[in-house]
């Protein structure tokens, strides 16, 4: 008997023992990946940053394009109908050409700035916008990018 209830003591501990919790998100991961806990959402960004000019954070949202030249950056749909640019770390990593319209989760950081109207200009060419559309960029623009050190895109 003491050998029936030592067994079942031990298995139960081995499983106990070998249990994993996912800790990270379900999908493709690119760069670091993305551990599990604190995801706000692209709605949520501007009010976490408060008066911080960067900060750290994991965010989630729908991506609407990546580049098209090499899938070294990609827009994050906002509430408002304008977009986030997200770019890698370091440009240790691409996006997939194709990845508009999945939800992926970020984890690096937001920060307000200003992007040049060249930074503009040379972000519409890599993304094919037309001559037209390029010509259109006539000044800077003060907008919340960030900068991915892991993305996921999420399994659906």
């Amino acid at each position: 008997m003491k050998k029936i209830i030592l067994s079942l003591a031990l298995s139960l501990f081995t499983v106990f023992a070998f249990a994993q919790e996912a800790t990270s998100y379900e999908g493709i991961s690119f760069g670091t990946g993305v551990t599990k806990g604190n995801v706000i959402t692209t709605k949520e960004v501007n009010a976490q940053l408060g008066e911080s000019l960067k900060k750290d954070m994991k965010i989630t949202g729908t991506v609407t394009s990546v580049c098209q030249s090499k899938g070294c950056f990609m827009y994050l749909e906002l509430p408002n109908g304008e977009t986030m640019f997200v770019n890698f770390k370091d440009y240790e990593f691409f996006m997939p050409k194709d990845l508009a319209g999945k939800k992926v989760v970020l984890d690096g950081f937001a920060e307000r700035k200003e992007t040049s109207i060249e930074d503009l200009k040379h972000f519409a060419e890599d993304a094919k916008k037309s001559a037209e559309e390029i010509a259109k960029i006539t000044k800077p623009k003060k907008e919340i990018v960030f900068e991915a050190k892991g993305v996921v895109i999420l399994k659906n």
